[in-house]
């Protein structure tokens, strides 16, 4: 029997998946990766055995997601068309690493994966395995499958017994992740509604957020947080200190028209409370550390590299190169930064570190100033002089 390992989150999709495949003929073993998504794992592993999978894997990759995946984006200011953390497209290379590294363990030929053929994430799956084995053949039923609705897709389950958590009235499409969550499908799919408010899981709604605003404290060592309030914390309970603080304060939603891999545009909507937070302190904290020339440069850097990610190409010899160029950068990017929350709005307030290049001798109007303005002139008429007669 051909034996294929299937990428298994318990969802609608995969759900269905293992019974379809199973009748197929194939043999399947779910994996299941916990990249923090608030699951019960246990359950996730009887479904797929109950629902006709020979094997279950559940693995728990949070701290490599943090460390491997979520730290170099941060680093890298990785933020795709302006307003996506990449909380999906950060997981997925991961979990394609592991559903690798278990389709050689378990001897099988084939891979599978839940994704459409119109979004993204079926690149970044099989883009991923292939780079990381190019033997292995990649198998994705929706692409090919009978069913033309997820509404069809509920029937088949209810028709097979299998218990999912989306119906009919509430077809939402969603993944989560310790870094965000990513929400499409149902009224959404029109652009002129607005987001429903049981759309958003994490996020209090801005109106309704507290009168009074929320301030912290975010201390950097070379780029990556370690202390929150001037305690340290280990990696997952920093972000999650900061996402239940982001997200009392209605901090971290996006609602965009984004463009797929694919050349199609879709909607979208995202809580990224804990990334939303980071990236602005981070940002505000190279500001003072960096040099203009490598602010600069490393804005263009930090298009691409959220492209990179985006496009399913984390594993490409670009990125590899590129990450080289994002840790020279941050070998300066150490100290504090204190965020203002207000009502889905997060500011900086205040920043220090021992690498600053500001200096407010140099900034002053005061009677402190020792910034030499008669040299100015000449120093104004030689940068015009090119483009001057």
């Amino acid at each position: 029997m051909k034996k294929v390992v299937l990428a298994y989150s318990g969802g609608l999709d995969t759900s269905c998946i293992v019974k379809w495949l199973s009748n197929k003929g194939y043999s399947v073993v779910a994996f299941a990766a916990d990249v923090g998504q608030d699951e019960d794992f246990s359950q996730i592993k009887k479904k797929a055995l109950a629902s006709g999978a020979v094997k279950a894997y559940v693995r728990d990759l949070k701290d490599e997601f943090i460390n491997d995946f979520i730290w170099p984006s941060l680093k890298a200011s990785a933020v795709y068309e302006g307003q996506y953390f990449l909380a999906t497209a950060l997981s997925r290379p991961l979990i394609a690493k592991h559903l690798v590294d278990i389709a050689v363990k378990e001897k099988a030929d084939y891979i599978a994966h839940g994704c459409t053929g119109k979004g993204n994430d079926q690149v970044r799956f099989e883009v991923s395995a292939a780079i990381l084995n190019s033997k292995l053949q990649c198998l994705a039923p929706v692409r090919t499958w009978e069913f033309k609705s997820r509404e069809e897709e509920i029937d088949y389950a209810k028709a097979n017994n299998i218990p999912v958590n989306v119906t009919k009235a509430k077809p939402y499409s969603i993944d989560e992740n310790l870094w965000g969550v990513s929400i499409e499908c149902g009224v959404l799919e029109n652009p002129w509604n607005e987001p429903p408010e049981d759309a958003y899981l994490w996020t209090t709604d801005p109106a309704k957020a507290p009168n009074k605003a929320s301030y912290c404290t975010i201390e950097f060592k070379k780029g990556i947080p370690t202390h929150l309030n001037g305690k340290a914390l280990a990696p997952q309970k920093l972000i999650k200190a900061v996402c239940e603080l982001a997200s009392k304060n209605g901090v971290g939603r996006s609602d965009m028209i984004e463009n797929r891999l694919v050349g199609i545009k879709s909607r979208e909507i995202y809580e990224a409370p804990a990334g939303t937070v980071l990236h602005a302190a981070h940002k505000a904290l190279e500001s003072m550390v960096l040099d203009r020339d490598t602010m600069h440069f490393k804005e263009h850097i930090s298009l691409k590299y959220a492209e990179l990610i985006y496009n399913g190409l984390w594993y490409s010899k670009l990125k590899k190169a590129l990450d080289k160029f994002v840790e020279e950068t941050q070998g300066k990017v150490t100290g504090t930064v204190k965020m203002k929350l207000y009502k889905g709005r997060v500011v900086c307030v205040a920043r220090k570190s021992p690498n600053s290049l500001y200096r407010e001798e140099m900034a002053t109007y005061t009677e402190k100033d020792k910034f030499d303005q008669k040299l100015s002139e000449g120093f104004v008429k030689l940068w015009g002089l090119p483009h001057t007669k």
